[in-house]
């Protein structure tokens, strides 16, 4: 490495940065064409050229829709700085890059695309901030092959190319995202961070060595703001409204960035916050599959009707700054502090038709999210042809409730109510068991969407009199994890045609969960023991007034406002959970002794080192080859829990620790043909992985006690790492105008699928789900994608300012988690497409978008088979959004969001057979904003 250094050193070294009227330009060609040497510049412009001699030298900079830029420099020995080049808008699109409120954001996108190793997407900070998207994953779902969850109306994960969702690696500035994921997964949950905070999304399909590797379906990289070449400051507010709480909502953001000390120290501050106000109805049905007769199955065990009514607040800050010592060594730190409150009260009513009575839950939740981070890092190059990068970094994330205050247990309080219904019910089929009409041996049931309890006595109603508190539940939810990072990449140019990089990485992670632990207390009058105070009705309990907000359950046929009761208010729930007032009201603890087998913490430990080389095989030709190599190191402390028999029967607790330790060698080669400069033709074949979730090694057991059938989930410590073999064929053409088509097969041999598998069984008169993950089959995934994002400026006057975006994905898989069943992989849907029909001219931007996601397998039932499967519906909504300038420096804007207020549906084997509809309204904003300094 000496010697290397040394002869580096003997170079000359030209760097600079490439700009324009918005800023710095990524994906610039910068050549030489009296050496034949050429570079692109990286996502903050810049770029590092060598010289082969000193004296006068030309070099040529391009940018698609800027004039091109000749510049002539006197190259000494050693770094040369060529500073800040400035390139002006040019070409056949200058007017739209001046006027238009897309261009330049795409120019930048598609750059990135062109110039990037790896098969990736990009997306800019001003295109996400021209639709309707305020969070992270919403985002990201506008990229062509990628997914998202939705939880109660918005986005709050991705993936990439109809993967499980963990199997998408979720990076902030090229590191993997902690996550707080509630369930365990190594899924990021993206709700937490504002959209403002993003300088650039890259989507990666097929990643190269120096990427993370485990990225089964790709990874989706979000790069937080730096600073700019030049300062700048703008800021925007706006107010809103959801049309399901009937409430306001509002946000606003500010950015700054500038630069000191003759530029040398540059400075990047952003923050924002969104407040909203939101609602959802969710008609919710559970099935007997426990039942050992098999046509009885499909009988229905409960039927809720569901609603939260509350508010959610997003905040969130960046700080970036770098200090440049010289051309050669630059130092950077990055700061980001994010914070998400989800609070809801949640009221459901229940019809138990196995127990025949009403079940009343009232349930307070004020979820927090918390993610900060911080990570200094440095640029340093050490000659003409050696260049070094490190990072340190810091992220830590957290998943936590506080309540309720009267009680040294926090978590998740929930009241149960319940009601005898003395009449029976009219619409059972002849074995006494209910159905829907389709399910039913007879025909009796009739349909979800037109639900009808089917009361003998129609009188025999919810009553708050009647309504008897029995069952006190504080639901223990709390997850923390903390990475701590530290990488180092060394880039060697061997000369002109090979360009050598490796890299190490060592990241240590610290995690703690709880999940499915619950503290319960049941009142001893409902146990039957002797001389317990009566059970307290709802109606003699402080309450409230139901939140109707214009109507109940309005996506069904018929009126169920005999089920909106007046709830208790938030501190009477807190009260009944206070210790005295427990002991007074006759409530006993009977928490499960099992219960500290759902609490662990552990550590994981990885050492990655990756070596690449890039070839410039001629001057169209790019090979990309290397290989990178994980080594995991896994603990996981927990308790696990003996039941020995006898009257009764006793449990016994003991430490349990496991430990895990595995290797993941990644080759991966990538070729890319340049046809023509304006299209490229490219393959790839990649190794990459996924690891087991800590909830699915964890050595202990939860048990839900509050819903019906009662669920239980065991972890699996034999778990192995999931593998993929990954091959990919793309092809890219870009237009003169600012536009791209492009299109692509890709195929994923998989092997060790881990399934989260359920069983159902009967013991003792009740019902059970048991859910254990397991390394299943092999699997496979074939698919296609294309998509095409074309401006009409042939069309003549006005119509010039039309434009389509339009990327459609096909997505097929096969696992087989039996010897006669097979299925598609979780998560993943048949089809994916993204429509947006946009116009753009002098000032005006209009654009309306569409986003599809195919139905998809989302729980597997190992013991029953694909008839009982569950599955998340297709989806499709549609938003949209307005800007127009009214002067150069203030935008007024509109955004609309869930206009044709699309249902999030659920089913079981069959789409009559619902077990989730949800509803959410729409909701939409109108604000300004002004760039005060550009």
């Amino acid at each position: 490495m000496l010697i290397l250094i040394a002869s580096a050193a003997q170079a000359q070294t030209i760097k600079g940065v490439v700009s324009g009227k918005d800023g710095q330009l990524p994906g610039a060609t910068v050549q030489s064409p009296a050496t034949g040497q050429g570079t692109t510049t990286d996502l903050n412009g810049s770029f590092t050229l060598n010289a082969r001699a000193t004296g006068k030298i030309k070099i040529i900079v391009t940018y698609i829709g800027h004039e091109s830029r000749t510049i002539e420099l006197e190259v000494k020995k050693g770094l040369n700085d060529a500073g800040i080049i400035q390139l002006e808008p040019g070409g056949q699109i200058r007017e739209v890059l001046v006027k238009g409120t897309m261009a330049p954001s795409q120019l930048k996108a598609l750059n990135i695309k062109k110039n990037s190793l790896a098969i990736m997407d990009v997306i800019a900070a001003d295109a996400i901030g021209k639709l309707p998207d305020r969070n992270a994953a919403e985002a990201v779902q506008r990229v062509q092959g990628v997914a998202v969850a939705r939880y109660h109306g918005e986005a709050d994960a991705a993936t990439v190319r109809g993967t499980p969702f963990a199997w998408t690696s979720i990076l902030f500035n090229g590191n993997r995202l902690p996550s707080a994921n509630v369930m365990g997964s190594r899924n990021s949950v993206l709700d937490a961070v504002p959209s403002e905070m993003i300088q650039y999304v890259q989507v990666a399909k097929a990643i190269t060595p120096d990427m993370e590797g485990d990225a089964i379906g790709g990874s989706i990289n979000f790069i937080t703001r730096t600073s700019p070449a030049k300062r700048q400051l703008n800021v925007s507010a706006a107010a809103g409204y959801n049309t399901f709480s009937k409430d306001g909502t509002y946000n606003g953001s500010i950015v700054y960035g500038d630069r000191f000390f003759s530029n040398k120290l540059g400075v990047m501050v952003a923050a924002a916050i969104w407040n909203r106000q939101w609602g959802t109805d969710a008609f919710d049905v559970t099935y007997n599959t426990g039942l050992a007769d098999v046509k009885q199955k499909n009988s229905i065990s409960t039927v809720m009707l569901k609603r939260y009514m509350g508010q959610r607040q997003t905040y969130g800050a960046n700080l970036g700054l770098d200090y440049t010592f010289n051309a050669g060594h630059k130092i950077f730190v990055r700061g980001l502090m994010d914070k998400f409150n989800d609070i809801r009260p949640v009221y459901e009513s229940y019809i138990d038709y196995n127990n025949s009575q009403y079940q009343y839950n009232y349930r307070y939740s004020h979820y927090q999210t918390v993610l900060n981070g911080a990570e200094l890092g440095g640029e340093h190059q050490l000659g003409a042809k050696l260049k070094v990068d490190w990072t340190l970094s810091n992220y830590y994330t957290k998943y936590f409730l506080e309540t309720p205050p009267t009680n040294a247990n926090k978590g998740l309080p929930i009241s149960t109510f319940r009601q005898k219904i003395n009449g029976g019910f009219s619409n059972l089929s002849s074995d006494g068991k209910r159905y829907w009409s389709f399910d039913s041996p007879d025909g009796k049931g009739g349909a979800p969407q037109s639900f009808d309890p089917g009361l003998r006595d129609k009188g025999e109603v919810m009553d708050a009199s009647k309504l008897l508190l029995q069952q006190l539940v504080i639901a223990q939810l709390d997850t923390r994890e903390e990475d701590k990072t530290a990488q180092v990449n060394f880039r060697f140019n061997l000369n002109s045609k090979v360009h050598l990089k490796a890299g190490m990485k060592y990241r240590h992670k610290d995690r703690s969960g709880m999940y499915g632990s619950s503290i319960v207390y049941l009142a001893g009058a409902s146990l039957g023991i002797p001389q317990s105070p009566a059970l307290l009705p709802l109606s003699q309990l402080q309450r409230t007034d139901f939140p109707m907000r214009g109507g109940f359950f309005k996506g069904l046929d018929g009126n169920y406002d005999a089920y909106a009761i007046n709830p208790l208010t938030k501190q009477q729930l807190f009260d009944l959970l206070d210790t005295a007032t427990l002991r007074k009201n006759g409530f006993m603890n009977v928490t499960p002794k099992t219960n500290p087998t759902n609490i662990y913490n552990g550590t994981e430990a990885v050492t990655a080192g990756y070596f690449m080389a890039e070839i410039d095989a001629s001057e169209r030709f790019k090979i990309v080859a290397g290989v990178r190599n994980e080594y995991t190191t896994f603990t996981l402390h927990g308790t696990k829990a003996v039941t020995t028999a006898g009257t009764p029967a006793t449990v016994a607790l003991s430490p349990v620790s496991v430990n895990n330790t595995y290797n993941a060698l990644l080759p991966m080669v990538h070729l890319k043909y340049s046809i023509s400069p304006q299209a490229n033709l490219r393959a790839a074949y990649t190794r990459t992985f996924v690891r087991p979730n800590f909830s699915d090694l964890t050595p202990g057991e939860s048990v839900d006690n509050t819903k019906n059938p009662i669920t239980i989930t065991k972890g699996n410590v034999d778990l192995k790492p999931t593998f993929a073999n990954n091959f990919d064929l793309m092809g890219e053409y870009y237009f003169k105008n600012i536009g791209l088509l492009s299109g692509g097969v890709f195929y994923k041999k998989i092997k060790n699928v881990i399934f989260s598998n359920r069983v159902n069984y009967q013991q003792e008169g009740l019902n059970y789900t048991l859910t254990q993950a397991q390394n299943l089959s092999d699997a496979w995934l074939i698919g296609m994608e294309a998509g095409i994002n074309k401006r009409m400026d042939f069309l003549p006057g006005f119509l010039s300012g039309l434009g389509v975006e339009l990327n459609y994905t096909f997505i097929n898989s096969e696992v087989k988690p039996t010897g006669t069943y097979t299925t598609t992989l979780p998560n993943q849907s048949k089809h994916l497409f993204n429509s947006i029909l946009f116009y753009e001219r002098k000032g005006v931007m209009i654009r309306l978008a569409g986003n599809y996601r195919g139905a998809s397998v989302e729980s597997i039932n190992q013991q029953l088979g694909r008839d009982f499967y569950t599955y998340t519906d297709k989806n499709f909504t549609v938003d949209a959004s307005a800007t127009v300038n009214i002067t150069s420096s203030i935008r007024a804007f509109v955004e609309l969001n869930n206009l044709t207020n699309e249902p999030l549906k659920v089913y079981m084997g069959s789409r009559n057979r619902v077990v989730s509809n949800e509803w959410y309204g729409s909701r939409g904003q109108a604000g300004i904003r002004w760039d005060i300094i550009k």
